[in-house]
């Protein structure tokens, strides 16, 4: 963690503002006076807006950003994790709806041999958030100190964590002023706050999927690439391996979204191998990625046997209710899901017409989730989402069941019926459904 500089002069701030204003480069030391600053609280709000709107129209070298990475990464406290012998690859997100591969990845990755310190930021959830769907699980704790972070990795290979707010402070300010500025979609900023954090992580490798739809923050899939690209050459500079996928998220990723369904059909794919095409081929995938990376694996076969091994043993369940338990979670909810919380009523969502589902909004299904079981403090009401979700392609006549709708309370059912049936167009035609994976980069 860097030591506490003097005060700046808001005139250094201003010639910094101006130069990024006329496209020029920053060096390293500019780099590093402008997170010297954030982190001692020196730099006015005002002029760090300016700046990263500045960094939002004229962009940063693919070297700046690196930089940038590397000095917010030092803003903080960095994990020291050489006590832990297993390779350590960690995992990061952008987007997706119903997505359970962040709460599979972590124990299929231990199973095999590799720690993933998945500490989670708030720009890794769209909507309902990997921590958000854990919480589900009685007497889980999510909040836990970097001390009892660094004991589950070395108990069980794994453990999860709200980003914790010593570890790269000044990109926290830095993130919070860009919700504000609206420079949310600056790819230099997303690259060096992803890298920064997984880095400060303890991290030796990092293993991404770039999300692009309506179920992701990235609504283009060329930007999605482009993001991809930038986090591999960005890395590679940090001296540290990647690899990027681009998945589609214009659709619900397997069959449930909401937070104790999801944790269900997580333990259905684990315990029986049971589960939808699309989560289970992206399952393989990103695991496959992992112990390719770690080391583990040195070819694509025998990652792909050693992941379907893994699941098809037990071995990746087992170590799910190992990193449950390290957090407080209560097992038996795991060992028989009709523990987990139920909703009061289920309903269907009928199709209007008949026809093909030509195209699904996955976002607007999670927006009507949230809608319908959103507390007054922020929390879900873990009961409370949709299963059995229809998927694009698929032919459906006039009264039959888009998804089944679990609520508690029906003074919120109308505003989220609102979102769940918008978020399906129905057509005559069967349309041309586009490839999950899109493309890797490393």
């Amino acid at each position: 963690m860097r030591e506490k500089n003097g005060k700046k002069s808001t005139t250094s701030f201003a010639f910094l503002i101006e130069k990024k204003r006329d496209g020029e480069e920053f060096s390293r030391d500019e780099i590093k006076s402008i997170v010297d600053a954030i982190t001692n609280d020196e730099f006015p709000q005002h002029q760090l807006a300016a700046l990263l709107m500045a960094i939002y129209f004229r962009g940063l070298t693919v070297q700046e950003t690196a930089t940038l990475a590397d000095e917010l990464m030092l803003s903080g406290e960095v994990l020291n994790l050489e006590g832990i012998t297993w390779p350590k690859v960690a995992n990061y997100t952008a987007g997706g709806v119903g997505d359970k591969v962040p709460l599979i990845l972590p124990a299929l990755a231990a199973a095999c041999g590799v720690a993933m310190p998945a500490m989670i930021g708030d720009d890794e959830n769209f909507i309902i958030g990997t921590l958000d769907k854990l919480s589900a699980i009685p007497g889980f704790r999510k909040n836990a100190d970097l001390k009892d972070f660094t004991h589950h990795l070395q108990a069980v290979k794994s453990a999860f964590m709200s980003q914790h707010g010593s570890v790269a402070p000044a990109d926290e300010t830095i993130y919070r002023t860009r919700r504000e500025s609206g420079t949310i979609p600056c790819q230099s900023l997303i690259v060096a706050s992803i890298l920064s954090r997984k880095s400060a992580s303890g991290a030796d490798g990092l293993v991404v999927d770039v999300k692009w739809g309506s179920g992701s923050f990235i609504k283009d899939v060329e930007q999605a690439k482009n993001l991809a690209r930038t986090i591999v050459r960005t890395y590679d500079i940090l001296k540290h391996r990647s690899v990027v996928l681009v998945t589609d998220a214009n659709q619900p990723l397997g069959g449930a979204v909401g937070t104790a369904l999801e944790i269900e059909e997580v333990v259905r794919f684990l315990k029986t191998d049971e589960a939808e095409d699309d989560l289970r081929q992206l399952v393989l995938r990103m695991g496959m990625e992992v112990v390719r990376l770690a080391g583990v694996a040195g070819s694509t076969l025998s990652a792909k046997q050693m992941v379907q091994r893994s699941i098809s043993s037990g071995a990746v369940f087992e170590k799910f209710k190992e990193i449950v338990a390290a957090h407080g979670g209560n097992i038996d909810c795991l060992n028989d899901v009709e523990k987990l919380p139920k909703a009061k009523y289920i309903r269907k969502l009928p199709a209007p017409k008949r026809g093909y589902i030509h195209s699904i909004n996955a976002g607007m299904i999670a927006r009507g989730v949230r809608l319908l079981g959103e507390n007054a403090d922020g929390t879900l009401d873990p009961a409370v989402g949709v299963s059995k979700v229809m998927k694009a392609g698929i032919q459906i006549k006039q009264g039959e069941p888009l998804m089944m709708i679990h609520y508690n309370d029906e003074c919120k059912l109308e505003a989220g019926l609102e979102y769940l049936r918008n978020s399906y167009r129905l057509a005559p035609k069967r349309p041309t459904i586009g490839e999950l994976i899109v493309e890797r980069i490393a």
